[in-house]
């Protein structure tokens, strides 16, 4: 793991995929940190923080976009998976990698509260706490780039997929709100999730009685509860949509609150992914 890491680190350094993922970050944060900070005179470094997370939409794809897909683009994928290191060894060392490229203007943005003290009173914890936040909804973001370069040997495939998913992601709450909250509707919604899930299942593993059989019980049990307790279903779209929401747990951290449901959640998405990223190689691996 510890190889993979090291080379995964010096490709991104000598390239320019690290450096402008890096220039990126910091060009647009001191325009935001000038403008918000020192010509505006607001105390809070999150309202920076806060505007720069859309750019992360960007960046992200933009640097994770190869990782994977280009290892399987010019067959040099084969090499790693008949190395002794593991599949999994593999992949947390590419995240590792990618968490390493990350964490260097999340260090030079750590500058900038200090910055503001020459000019007034900051608060720093809740400045270095918003910034912790920050980098947990990044490194959740990179997770989920890397499974979405996994799944493709197209490296533009792999950016506009991750794209997508991170503003899905973004403007969750917005879709959610197009929802009625009755009960007729989210039985409805989980009515198409159930089927566009047993496609998934019948995808990934080509077996069409595994993926009827579980459509059907699916299907069964989402309409046995929606006739025996209809309350249950009220505003529940809502709440599931919710659960994709990744930026919502943010606006705790920018509040100065250390949330720790939150960190909870981004580890998970990020455990979640990379055990995502693992099954998609081992999938490849024996197909």
């Amino acid at each position: 793991m510890a190889a993979i890491y090291r080379r995964e680190v010096k490709s991104f350094l000598n390239s320019m995929t690290g450096y402008l993922f890096i220039a990126f970050i910091l060009v647009v944060t001191g325009i935001y940190f000038t403008a918000y900070h020192l010509r505006g005179g607001y105390p809070l470094f999150s309202y920076t923080l806060e505007a720069i997370v859309v750019i992360f939409l960007i960046a992200v794809p933009v640097l994770t976009m190869r990782i994977l897909a280009e290892e399987r683009r010019q067959k040099t994928d084969q090499l790693l998976l008949t190395s002794p290191v593991s599949i999994s060894g593999i992949v947390i060392g590419k995240y590792l990698a990618l968490v390493t490229v990350l964490l260097i203007p999340t260090l030079v943005m750590a500058v900038y509260p200090l910055v503001l003290t020459q000019f007034g009173s900051v608060s720093l914890p809740e400045s270095y706490t918003a910034l912790a936040g920050l980098f947990l909804l990044a490194c959740s973001f990179l997770a989920i780039g890397l499974y979405l370069s996994s799944t493709t040997e197209n490296q533009v495939i792999a950016a506009v997929l991750t794209f997508l998913v991170l503003f899905v992601c973004y403007i969750m709450n917005g879709i959610a709100n197009f929802f009625p909250e009755t009960a007729s509707a989210s039985f409805y919604a989980l009515a198409a999730a159930a089927a566009a899930a047993a496609f998934l299942l019948y995808y990934m593993t080509a077996h069409l009685m595994i993926a009827a059989a579980g459509f059907l019980l699916a299907e069964g049990a989402l309409t046995a509860l929606f006739f025996l307790r209809p309350s249950v279903y009220e505003g529940l779209i809502q709440k599931i949509l919710g659960i994709f929401a990744i930026t919502d747990r943010f606006s705790e951290f920018t509040n100065g609150i250390f949330d720790l449901s939150g960190v909870i959640y981004y580890l998970s998405i990020i455990v979640f992914c990379l055990f995502l990223t693992v099954q998609s190689i081992q999938k490849r691996r024996w197909s």
